[in-house]
């Protein structure tokens, strides 16, 4: 029987999610995005390093499709790396801030003594502007990759605390956990099977949209000059680097900048679409 439930709550669920076509159209957006970036190096394209004096800030068309950048190289070519780095941050911060996020959360929620301290510090940080948070710790850890994956992390965390903390307050005074403490289950069962499983869906919609929110951050921090490494090309610094040839060559910033925002609007999008699939009211009034 309970085969056949999920098997039946599968293309229900699938029905709700795709019940907008905005959504789908966002979804394939986002898809094909990510096929192009991390399947780039399989493709006939130039070598998104490779420079050429002759080339500089050649408009597109002829051998250069999206044209080339102040040192001769292929945009197009730099723009498919550059979005495996971006969606890489982004992907990462999801998921590093969705865990970081999920253990205040639990903690801050299951236990009473650890609620005021943790709750407190997770206001304290969302006090801050998230741009600011983020330079400053970028600042401190250093501009690489990994260091602006942990500092966003960090910056979007109390986020998701708040959510699981949230909704476990509310769980842990249910009937079905206290019978499971009665029976001697031990308390990180408890959290983890018990509680974590029962809010899964709205960390799911969070994390979606930090993956946009992270995407837009490092874009802001590279931008400003304090994201990740210049050498390491990302939608971001592609846009910084071209900001100083705006006149003479737009497209240097149009095309990075059109990438980011078909991908943050896609992410969106899905999130919403996942927010109306997950949520048992929302569903029941679609």
């Amino acid at each position: 029987m309970s085969g056949s439930s999920a098997a039946a709550s599968e293309p229900k669920f699938l029905a709700l999610l795709f019940s907008r076509r905005a959504v789908l159209i966002a979804l394939i957006v986002f898809v094909v995005t990510v096929a192009l970036c991390v399947f780039a190096p399989l493709f006939p394209i130039a070598d998104p390093g490779k420079m050429s004096v002759r080339a500089r800030l050649s408009p597109p068309g002829g051998d250069f499709l999206l044209g080339a950048d102040a040192f001769g190289r292929d945009v197009a070519s730099r723009l498919l790396y550059a979005g495996r780095v971006s969606l890489t941050i982004g992907i990462g911060v999801a998921l590093l801030s969705s865990v970081i996020g999920i253990a205040i959360g639990l903690v801050a929620g299951f236990f009473r003594k650890l609620d005021a301290p943790m709750s407190r510090l997770v206001d304290a940080m969302m006090a801050f502007p998230d741009i600011l948070l983020a330079i400053a710790l970028v600042s401190i850890l250093g501009g690489s990759v990994v260091n602006v994956i942990i500092a966003l992390s960090i910056v979007y965390a109390p986020r998701i605390a708040r959510i699981v903390r949230a909704s476990t307050l509310v769980i842990r005074e249910l009937p079905y956990v206290e019978a499971a403490t009665a029976l001697g289950s031990s308390t990180v069962t408890i959290m983890f099977t018990h509680v974590l499983r029962n809010i899964l869906s709205p960390i799911i919609v969070q994390a979606t949209f930090i993956f946009a929110y992270a995407m837009l951050a490092e874009a802001g921090l590279s931008f400003l000059g304090v994201g990740i490494d210049p050498s390491t090309p990302s939608w971001g610094t592609m846009i910084n680097e071209g900001r100083q040839y705006l006149d003479q060559a737009a497209f240097l910033i149009v095309f990075p900048g059109l990438a980011i925002s078909l991908s943050v609007l896609a992410l969106q999008l899905i999130g919403d679409g996942f927010r109306d699939a997950l949520d048992p009211r929302l569903a029941k009034d679609m």
